[in-house]
């Protein structure tokens, strides 16, 4: 309402300056009559504009400064381009369905391990105990916990039921069976590995395990050397703060073991179950179709990262004290983070993003989200866009959510459901919760996933008041190209494993008659005589984008004790 308001008062300051000019320049002649009238008027102009402004807060005002022309020509040219970039309220009619993905019925989760991959029965030694004391927030937890059973495969040992992080930010007291269903972990899994509920005693004495850490990314081999010996020795051991201790690049059965985990195992237990489905169940009332947004515009999120959104001295002091927390973290030239795109888009621009890809004002969104940096004025330009707009909070009882409120994983939990459940999936920031649904949707049928494309947008939304609405979602539908969760966007075996599990990903040689055609590695490339026709052709048409999708020799993940993909409520 400010912004609307604002804008009205400079459009009449600016009509009064060009009836001023006129009068000045048509009537020159007679000028001299005319002085004391015309500075009466402009004083009378400028205490109008300075009584009436509201004062600039954000960087995201665009104001059109008050500047006297030689002509009236540049004058009208800057009253005219207000009126060039209007968002229409629909999302236009865009050729194919924003519903879907392209090619996705050519492509299916693939998970089942090879003849050759030993039994749990065959490969797990007696003696050897591994337990696993997990990090960060629930994503990040659950990275822990899928790579651990592979830990365990590796060292062929008994996986005890990994511990939780209850000492993070949140000191959230779940432990693992009020998050997960314990007894499905244990029985889906029982052919790869063995798992107990806890370390057994041994002669009436609990085993006291060897407190160890691995370094980030330790392959097989790694674990091999530096684990297999204490293992082997103390019997028991205990890793400590595992989160992306394991390599992305392995044999492909132990990258089918992960998905085997993930996407099958690993269950919510009941209650989260009941009450995720609730939501998704009211939202599916209001519309036949929903759009999940993980807004990741919490205060610290954005003191993390290190950005700036305008908001002046306030906002830096605000965001600067939080950012004290990390004492490792360097100093950022906030420019050059949102040139380089790792800024999240404020609320306003993934709206805007999100109009331009086609989605209209009555579109429904239901945005997955903790506290919203500067609150209901932040979010005021999305609700506006989209007002058919909720959260958990919105959509349910404050009764309702009581048992999981107290507990930032399981509210996380819920969140992660309805995402998962959306028909489009929006990330603001690629972080854990981003890149575990990204994996989970393409493994399940290739659900369309946005991640927005934030170094190309970055450009769009600083020069979208000089282009017209048409050009800025023309070239927001060409950035966004590589970026919508298609099959093949990324490179099989680049990037992080848990947001493109391509050893897990099977082309089908016809849509209806399924063959298991791997897309890991270079052994794996689809040819005609593998696949047929019908995969050859949708190959050719789509198009392996790697920009923005970052190697595992490219990925420097932080040890700090508060990472950036702890951020996970």
């Amino acid at each position: 309402m400010k912004r609307r308001k604002q804008r009205s008062h400079e459009r009449l300051f600016l009509v009064l300056q060009i009836i001023l000019h006129t009068l000045i320049f048509k009537r020159r002649r007679r000028i001299h009559h005319l002085i004391p009238l015309l500075s009466a008027l402009s004083a009378g102009l400028l205490f109008f504009f300075v009584l009436f402004s509201p004062p600039i807060t954000s960087q995201h005002h665009h104001l059109i400064n008050p500047i006297w022309f030689n002509n009236g020509t540049e004058l009208q040219m800057n009253l005219q381009k207000e009126h060039v970039f209007c968002v229409p309220m629909g999302g236009g009619s865009l050729s194919g369905d924003i519903w879907t993905s392209k090619q996705s019925k050519l492509y299916h989760g693939c998970s089942n391990s090879s003849d050759k991959f030993p039994s749990a029965e065959v490969n797990t030694h007696p003696n050897r105990y591994l337990m696993i004391a997990t990090s960060g927030g629930l994503n990040q937890q659950r990275t822990g916990i899928v790579d651990a059973v592979v830990a365990a495969h590796i060292l062929n040992a008994v996986l005890v039921v990994p511990k939780l992080d209850q000492k993070s930010y949140w000191k959230d007291s779940s432990n693992f069976s009020e998050i997960f269903d314990v007894d499905r972990f244990i029985s889906h899994l029982s052919k790869d590995v063995k798992i107990i509920r806890d370390i057994p005693r041994i002669r009436d004495k609990v085993i006291t395990p060897y407190t160890t850490r691995v370094p980030r990314k330790c392959n097989a081999k790694c674990y091999q050397t530096r684990i297999l010996p204490i293992l082997k020795k103390k019997h028991a051991v205990q890793l400590t703060k595992f989160d992306y201790r394991l390599s992305n690049r392995l044999d492909i059965d132990m990258q089918k073991l992960r998905c085997r985990v993930n996407f099958h195992a690993l269950k919510f237990t009941d209650p989260i179950i009941e009450m995720g489905r609730k939501l998704v169940e009211r939202i599916r009332m209001k519309s036949n179709h929903f759009v999940a947004l993980h807004l990741r515009f919490e205060p610290d999120m954005l003191a993390f990262s290190g950005c700036y959104y305008g908001g002046g001295d306030k906002e830096r002091k605000e965001l600067g004290k939080i950012r004290k927390r990390w004492k490792t973290l360097h100093a950022r030239n906030p420019d050059k983070e949102r040139r380089h795109g790792k800024c999240p888009l404020t609320p306003e621009e993934i709206g805007l993003m999100l109009r331009a890809l086609g989605f209209g004002n009555d579109v429904h969104i239901y945005v997955a989200s903790g506290e919203i940096y500067g609150g209901e004025e932040t979010l005021a330009p999305l609700k506006a866009l989209f007002p058919n707009f909720y959260s958990k909070e919105t959509i349910a009882s404050k009764e309702e959510l009581a048992p999981f409120s107290s507990f930032s994983s399981r509210m996380a939990a819920l969140d992660f459901m309805v995402c998962d459940e959306s028909d489009v999936f929006v990330s603001n920031n690629n972080g854990n919760m981003a890149r575990m649904l990204a994996g989970r949707r393409r493994y399940f049928g290739h659900k369309p996933t946005i991640r927005p494309n934030a170094k190309k947008l970055y450009k769009l939304f600083l020069n979208r008041n000089n282009m017209t609405w048409e050009e800025f979602a023309s070239q927001v539908r060409t950035s966004q190209i590589g970026f919508m969760g298609e099959p093949m966007e990324v490179k099989p075996g680049r990037g992080e494993f848990h947001e493109n599990p391509s050893a897990c990903i099977c082309a089908d040689s016809d849509a209806n008659d399924r063959e298991d055609v791997s897309l890991f590695g270079t052994s794996s490339i689809i040819s005609e005589t593998d696949t047929g026709s019908s995969t050859n052709i949708a190959r050719r048409d789509m198009v392996e984008v790697t920009d923005g999708q970052v190697s595992e020799e490219e990925q420097e993940w932080s040890d700090t004790e508060y990472m950036e993909n702890e951020l996970e409520i």
